[in-house]
């Protein structure tokens, strides 16, 4: 935690005019991200009462990409009701839905997609995921959503 709050302390003195963290606020930001990894629907009521829906760790991971790579899906859903980004990378370029892909998360697969994840975002793609994984269940359903209007509708390598 050292270095998360050292990264936080720096970046937040960089920030023009921005005051900078107390512990305390430190502590409160570990606790969500905590709770965003386990699921715990506290997170949802700090949303609601004024947290960043879309609120990044050290490593760039929001809230939403917590959740989803620990697959909670209930708030995953919450989430997105709160508008999170469904597309938002970390600082590896990885994306939510390629982790639901890869940690074989199908409902939450599902789901995201049904908020209008991009399949193709991230490096790997959920797309690219899917096909190393032999996810082909939910590669159909992508590249179905894909071609359904999406720009880029023919599966990545192929037409």
């Amino acid at each position: 935690m050292t270095d998360v709050q050292t990264d936080v302390r720096a970046e937040n003195r960089s920030a023009p005019g921005a005051p900078e963290l107390t512990p305390e606020a430190i502590a409160f930001a570990h606790r969500m991200f905590d709770a965003a990894r386990h699921g715990d629907g506290v997170l949802l009521q700090a949303v609601d009462a004024g947290l960043p829906v879309d609120m990044t760790n050290d490593e760039g991971n929001t809230l939403l990409m917590l959740a989803a790579y620990n697959g909670h899906v209930e708030l995953v859903k919450g989430l997105i009701e709160r508008g999170a980004d469904v597309d938002r990378a970390n600082d590896r370029g990885q994306a939510p839905l390629a982790g639901a892909v890869f940690k074989g998360f199908d409902a939450l697969a599902r789901l995201l997609v049904a908020a209008g994840a991009d399949p193709h975002a991230g490096t790997p793609s959920a797309v690219q995921t899917a096909r190393m994984f032999g996810q082909d269940a939910l590669l159909a359903l992508m590249t179905a959503r894909a071609g359904a209007g999406q720009e880029g509708g023919a599966p990545e390598g192929g037409a």
